[in-house]
């Protein structure tokens, strides 16, 4: 039997570290999603322990400035294409604005840390988000591209096939052949 599943990362990722931490009895409060406040101070031996377990479970504690700035322009990327609300500025404005930083300095940074613009950044965010709501199969393209904040369909069909090398109807067609293929072999 197969499940299709639809989740939040943001929230799996959040539940897991709040059971490592508690695990670990480490008293914390989250900032924002990534950053965390520990409420008591670490030995070095604690520390290097809660590290190594994170990174057992593929969570990485963040050292550097740079990343972590770049980081918090992923997340909040992650947080505006994700938004059941239309984010009503430009996303140049809304990371701006968020992070008390020109975009300028915002965009050359995550450029030289990632080695790709946060333009791109925020097409992959759309163009995921967009299979997910495909998968789902509860919207049409029209709405999809409504509700990623792309002037067109055949907008959104081109940063798709530009993305992924088909077009949302070819993927989507794809998914019903799946699904069907599926339902016809239980």
């Amino acid at each position: 039997m197969k499940l299709f599943l639809k989740f939040d990362f943001n929230t799996i990722v959040k539940i897991h570290i709040e059971q490592l931490l508690a695990q670990n009895y480490i008293k914390y409060k989250t900032v924002t999603f990534g950053e965390i406040e520990l409420l008591e101070s670490l030995s070095e031996e604690k520390m290097a322990a809660i590290s190594a377990t994170l990174q057992a479970n593929g969570i990485e504690i963040v050292e550097n400035q740079k990343s972590v700035l770049v980081q918090k322009i992923k997340d909040l990327i992650v947080e505006m294409v994700k938004s059941e609300e239309p984010i009503s500025v430009k996303s140049s404005i809304y990371l701006s604005e968020k992070l008390n930083h020109s975009y300028g300095y915002l965009s050359n940074l995550f450029s030289e840390i990632t080695y790709s613009s946060i333009e791109n950044f925020i097409i992959i965010q759309k163009i995921e988000l967009a299979k997910e709501l495909i998968n789902a199969g509860d919207m049409n393209l029209t709405e999809i591209a409504f509700r990623l904040n792309y002037s067109s369909v055949a907008h959104l069909s081109t940063q798709f096939k530009n993305t992924t090398g088909i077009t949302p109807s070819a993927f989507q067609r794809i998914i019903l052949k799946r699904k069907e293929k599926y339902n016809n072999n239980k």
